[in-house]
């Protein structure tokens, strides 16, 4: 007999919300027993023939003692949506599952934090530190002890060099490079192919090969009224 799989609520029901559906089915030891949104978003009252609820009620349905939860959003608003879940989540009481494809390699000294997905072909080196909330798409390198910060998300084939730190709530684009030693700052948003060569300060743009930052904050670019440095 199988062993018995541990009990597991996505909290999205987009097309993360169906891709982490696939993954964790196919490649973890959870079961995915319900998908859940915020009342507001509840347009549909199924997802792969499993129930759609509404996240104000959740715990209701699903207890806390009973199922983990995993908050399978993107970087929508530069990440505040999927930590604002995360921490509403938590007070609710759930445990946040974290997800490691079985084809990633992850040194075994590496940390990694609640609710995040590390897709395939990701390499995680010696003493890396990743935060919670922290999603890296396929392809990634993340160079010996580098930190990534909380609610971070990583688009495919990042090359993060060795003793490197990453803010929380960045967004790095497709192919986006740093070299060793590089402290990036929270909130930064580095487009597509963006060569890191120096620090970067919280809240900018940065893009070109060296990457220099744009006129436009982060906040402007994701609509953050409020939160310019």
């Amino acid at each position: 007999m199988s062993p018995k799989k541990k009990k597991l609520v996505i909290i999205g029901a987009g097309e993360f919300a169906e891709i982490a559906y696939e993954y964790f089915t196919y490649d973890s030891d959870y079961e995915v027993h319900a998908f859940s949104v915020e009342r507001d978003y509840l347009d549909k009252p199924q997802l792969f023939n499993l129930p759609v609820t509404a996240f104000e009620e959740i715990e209701q349905l699903y207890s806390n003692k009973e199922y983990d939860a995993f908050v399978a959003v993107t970087s929508t608003r530069l990440n505040r949506v999927r930590a604002r879940l995360f921490e509403n989540a938590r007070k609710k009481g759930y445990s946040l599952a974290t997800y490691i494809s079985s084809k990633a390699f992850v040194w075994r000294n590496v940390k990694i934090g609640d609710n995040c997905f590390i897709f395939e072909s990701n390499v995680i080196q010696h003493n890396v530190e990743i935060g919670n909330n922290v999603v890296m798409w396929s392809g990634n390198h993340i160079g010996h002890r580098s930190k990534v910060g909380d609610n971070c998300f990583f688009s495919s084939h990042v090359v993060v060099s060795g003793y490197c730190e990453i803010g929380d709530s960045s967004f790095l684009g497709v192919n986006s490079t740093f070299v060793d030693r590089v402290r990036v700052g929270k909130d930064c948003l580095i487009g597509a192919g963006a060569v890191v060569t120096r620090d970067t300060e919280s809240g900018k743009i940065y893009t070109g090969n060296p990457a220099v930052p744009s006129k436009v904050s982060s906040y402007m670019y994701f609509g953050l009224r409020g939160e310019e440095q």
